[in-house]
């Protein structure tokens, strides 16, 4: 709004209603959908393209409209074009975010709130954005390294099906046709290719798939189940630590950015713990914020919460040191640079390990199936001559 006249107070002018021209409020639209989902590369480019564009000046509405309709037709683009309505019906832009707790989590709303506090918003959305590049990339590594071992699986799975359905019966036919005795190794898996080849035995084999699936993704919604699951990924021996790095280094990640942009201590703990999906380390940050709470200083909360083992004490006094000095958001990102490094070394120390013993495991599975066919040729001379 922009003011057309000023009077003085007390003057008959004043009291007069001031004519105005009718102003038609923009109708914003009810929520697409509550529970919407989009891509993490369309938020990433919505979040780039609007920092442009409020820091070249042009108003956050109309960045909205002009981000949005650069957006593909799909479900992203409504709730940027509900949101932009909101904004001119007079919300604030973190208070229309936050109706779509799926699409923009309490980071992104907690730090456009700071920013609209602080005037901005331009730079805040450009830390945001490579914040949430990074987090990407870290993403994409740790995904990476898990990729490898499954397609391994997967090989020796069609390696030993092959085998089992296509070779050995061509076997157990001729053995039969001579009435000779399989060796027992060559028995255990006839009868193993038989069962897979029953199709009773597939569908209960199917049903049972299906409901051990079921049930293990009801049981991870569980406080033991999060706790049974997440205890196994941070201390099997090989994928312990790499798990360890990316929770550490997304978490260090998340308070450098909030911290460094504004946003208070306690508010960016909870943010981070609400950003942290290993029971563990989300315990740790909840009791970590109890202690700040009650007057202690962040690393000492840290050495008192339960598992405080998992963070190493080289990162303890570096925090530390931010803290005396006043520069804990400094302290921080340099954490969380460290950590990001860490965590590249893990993931390669990871692969590497993976390999040979992935390569190992095929071995065996595939060297026990090639033995259970050689040992009737070695015996196929004294059938062929009976």
């Amino acid at each position: 709004m922009t003011p057309t006249t000023l009077e003085k107070l007390g003057s008959a002018a004043a009291r007069r209603p001031a004519p105005s021209a009718p102003v038609r409020p923009v109708t914003a639209r009810p929520p697409v959908v509550s529970d919407v989902r989009v891509r993490q590369a369309d938020i990433i480019l919505f979040t780039t393209q609007l920092s442009v564009m409020l820091d070249s000046g042009v108003v956050l509405s109309d960045a909205m409209e002009a981000v949005s309709e650069q957006m593909h037709p799909g479900v992203f683009r409504d709730v940027l074009q509900d949101v932009a309505a909101r904004i001119k019906n007079g919300e604030s832009f973190s208070s229309a975010l936050s109706i779509y707790p799926k699409v923009f989590n309490t980071m992104f709303v907690s730090m456009v709130r700071a920013s609209e506090a602080t005037g901005k918003m331009g730079h805040m959305l450009d830390v945001l954005s490579g914040y949430q590049n990074a987090d990407a990339d870290t993403r994409k590594q740790v995904k990476g390294a898990m990729i490898y071992p499954l397609i391994m699986l997967l090989m020796a799975v069609a390696a030993t099906g092959s085998l089992m359905f296509f070779v050995l019966p061509r076997f157990s036919k001729i053995y039969e046709s001579r009435g000779a005795a399989l060796p027992f190794l060559t028995r255990m898996l006839v009868n193993c290719s038989n069962l897979l080849a029953d199709p009773e035995f597939l569908a209960a084999a199917v049903t049972l798939a299906i409901l051990g699936f079921w049930g293990l993704s009801t049981w991870k919604k569980t406080i033991p189940g999060q706790k049974t699951l997440d205890w196994i990924k941070i201390r099997t021996p090989i994928f312990g630590p790499m798990f360890i790095d990316a929770v550490m280094t997304r978490s260090m990640r998340i308070l450098a950015t909030m911290v460094n942009t504004g946003v208070n201590l306690l508010d960016a703990l909870e943010v981070m713990r609400m950003s942290c999906d290993n029971y563990y380390f989300k315990t740790l940050w909840k009791h970590a914020d109890a202690k700040i709470r009650d007057g202690c200083q962040f690393s000492d909360a840290i050495l008192m919460a339960p598992y405080s083992s998992l963070i190493a004490p080289g990162i303890i006094q570096m925090l530390r040191a931010g803290e005396k000095s006043g520069k804990l958001g400094f302290a921080c990102d340099r954490v969380s640079v460290y950590l990001e490094k860490q965590l590249q070394n893990s993931i390669r120390t990871t692969t590497a390990l993976i390999e040979p013993l992935m390569i190992t495991l095929m071995g065996l599975i595939i060297g026990t199936i090639a033995i259970a066919l050689l040992l009737p040729v070695f015996r196929i001379s004294s059938v062929m001559s009976q």
